[in-house]
């Protein structure tokens, strides 16, 4: 029997191990692997109190982290694949078929950028085709850059590069009515942004990095070809939340509702934390945070079962 199993091992879920580790909860994380998307970065700018590090380092010296806590016990290579309530307890099953029983549960299992479907969009994922611009637009400095996706996300992408790029295409695939209007005044008063909508990706290409986009035109099948250096995709993000369907409330796009003063879903004893939930704003040291608010919180309902 656990106190708490955590679903997840990207920060928010090591944050969650690390925390629940020092208040002597006896835990236990389930994930297919430890890191999450911030493996992915080349170069992390924006983690409070560290100027520069690789995804791949930050990630590292978490898990180091994680691993001293010797109550914190760790399962990879077997993720949950579903959560059941049980007579004032939940059970979790694992790929494998393993069952485990525990008091409380936190959905750390995060997001998946909806990925470009595009030739080339695979094989320069890290190599000048990334999904953060607030991580990845100071390393763009003085480049050229394209930037997919009209929503909101798209818009913002643009405007976090236009203090850094030398010139930004924005990409759109039909037109800019899902964006704030607010939003949109500001790229189009940019010299820097240029818009273009109603266009279709149809490839990436490059040699060991990005080195231009194709595009085409919906309505007239024109082609065309830009020199970049870089390409933000901004097309939407997918929760990993498959596994808490019909368990806890979901909004519209399935990110897990939860209150913001304690990462509590509607469901008693299940807590989210991370991208997986309906925070605002998804960022490494925004998840780490919840994720620890989520602990102190889970650790306060333990000591009143107790």
């Amino acid at each position: 029997m656990y106190d708490l199993i955590i679903i997840g091992g990207g920060p928010a879920g090591m944050a969650a191990g690390i925390y629940a580790g020092r208040k002597r909860l006896k835990t236990l994380l389930i994930s297919k692997e430890l890191g999450g998307q911030p493996l992915i970065s080349s170069e992390i700018q924006n983690w409070v109190g560290v100027k520069s590090i690789s995804g791949f380092d930050l990630m590292e010296a978490i898990e180091d982290h994680l691993r001293s806590e010797e109550t914190a016990e760790i399962l990879l290579d077997d993720p949950a694949v579903g959560v059941r309530k049980k007579e004032g307890l939940f059970e979790i099953e694992t790929e494998s078929g393993k069952i485990f029983e525990t008091r409380t549960v936190l959905a750390a299992t995060g997001s998946r950028r909806r990925k470009l479907d595009a030739p080339g969009g695979d094989v320069f994922e890290g190599k000048g085709l990334v999904y953060c611009s607030t991580c990845d637009a100071p390393l763009f400095e003085n480049k050229e850059v394209a930037v997919v996706g009209g929503g909101n996300a798209g818009v913002e992408a643009a405007i976090d590069l236009m203090a850094y790029a030398s010139k930004i295409h924005l990409l759109v695939r039909s037109d800019l009515s899902k964006a704030d209007a607010v939003l949109v005044e500001k790229i189009k008063n940019s010299p820097k942004v240029e818009i273009v909508l109603n266009v279709l990706i149809d490839e990436i290409k490059g040699d060991e990095f990005v080195k231009a986009i194709k595009y085409r035109d919906k309505n007239t099948g024109a082609t065309k070809e830009i020199p970049v250096s870089g390409v933000f995709v901004e097309i939407g993000l997918l929760p990993n939340s498959e596994i808490f369907e019909g368990l806890v409330e979901m909004n519209e796009n399935k990110f897990i509702v939860v209150d913001h003063k304690t990462g509590a879903t509607s469901t008693p004893g299940i807590w989210a934390a991370g991208d997986v939930s309906d925070t605002l704003y998804k960022q490494n040291n925004i998840a780490v945070g919840d994720a620890i608010n989520a602990v102190l919180n889970i650790n306060g309902y333990l000591n009143g079962l107790k």
